[in-house]
C-alpha cells in the first residue's frame, strides 16, 4: 500500500512538472521582413498559428494605433483571404514628417474564403507599412482572431516592463534607429540613383570609345586610299616612260 501510495505520489508530482514546464501556446505576433527603421518603411509580417485541434481561423482583424497614426498601410493580396482596409478620422490632427494627418488607418481585416488556417498550421499576412514614427521604441497592435466555431481570441494584452508575458499579448513591432539598423531606405536610394550614374557613364564611355574606333578606322582606310591612289599614279608614270 505504501508503496503503491509513494508511486502515485511520485506521478501526480511528474504530471505537474511537465504542465508547469511545458512550452506557453504560440500566439500572434508581428515581425518585420528585414528592420523596422524608425521614421521609414517596412513589411511587416502578421503571423498567425492555429491553436485548436478542432476549428480553424477564419478572421483576423488588426487594429491599428492612433497615438502613433500610420500614413500609408497596404496590404499584401493573400490567396485564400479577403482584405478590408479601414480608415478612421482622428481625434486630433498628428504632425507626420512636416505634414498634417487628419485620418489613418485604424483596422485591417482578413477573411477567409475558404477553409482559412487549418489546426497544425499558421499563416503570414504581410502589410507595407510607414512612415514609422520616430519618437517612439515599438508599436502595440491589437488583434482578434475569429475561429471557425465563433470563438473569439483577442490579443489586446499590453507587455509591461519588468513583468511576464501576459496570457494573451498584443503582437508588438519593435522599432530600431537608422544608426543601429545600418542602411536606411535614403541609403539603398542614392546607392540605386550612383548604380544608375554609373551605368549611365558606361554607356556614355562604351559609345564614346566605339566613335573614337570608327574615326580611327575612317582616317587609315582614308590614307590606305590615298596610298593606293599613289601607287596607282606612280605605276602609270613608269608604263609611259618605258
Amino acid at each position: 500500500m505504501k508503496a503503491s501510495r509513494i508511486a502515485a505520489a511520485v506521478g501526480v508530482a511528474g504530471s505537474a512538472v511537465l504542465v508547469l514546464s511545458s512550452p506557453a501556446f504560440a500566439h500572434v505576433s508581428v515581425q518585420p521582413e528585414g528592420a523596422a527603421v524608425k521614421g521609414g518603411y517596412a513589411v511587416v509580417d502578421f503571423k498567425v498559428p492555429n491553436e485548436r485541434d478542432d476549428a480553424s481561423t477564419t478572421k483576423l482583424e488588426v487594429n491599428f494605433p492612433t497615438d502613433h497614426p500610420l500614413a500609408s498601410v497596404m496590404p499584401e493580396p493573400i490567396s485564400g483571404w479577403t482584405v478590408k482596409v479601414t480608415k478612421s478620422k482622428l481625434a486630433k490632427p498628428a504632425e507626420m514628417h512636416g505634414e498634417t494627418i487628419t485620418e489613418a488607418v485604424t483596422k485591417v481585416t482578413w477573411t477567409a474564403t475558404g477553409k482559412g488556417v487549418e489546426p497544425g498550421y499558421f499563416q503570414k499576412f504581410p502589410v507595407s507599412v510607414g512612415m514609422l514614427p520616430t519618437d517612439a521604441d515599438q508599436i502595440v497592435f491589437k488583434a482578434l482572431q475569429t475561429y471557425s466555431n465563433k470563438e473569439v481570441v483577442r490579443w489586446i494584452e499590453v507587455q509591461k516592463d519588468g513583468e511576464e508575458e501576459p496570457d494573451n499579448p498584443a503582437p508588438t513591432l519593435k522599432l530600431t534607429s537608422a544608426a543601429a539598423s545600418g542602411a536606411t531606405a535614403e541609403d539603398a536610394s542614392e546607392t540605386s540613383k550612383k548604380t544608375e550614374t554609373t551605368a549611365a557613364d558606361s554607356t556614355s564611355s562604351s559609345s564614346g570609345s566605339s566613335d573614337t574606333t570608327a574615326r580611327v578606322l575612317g582616317v587609315v582606310g582614308i590614307v590606305v586610299g590615298a596610298a593606293g591612289v599613289a601607287y596607282g599614279v606612280m605605276a602609270g608614270r613608269r608604263r609611259t616612260t618605258v
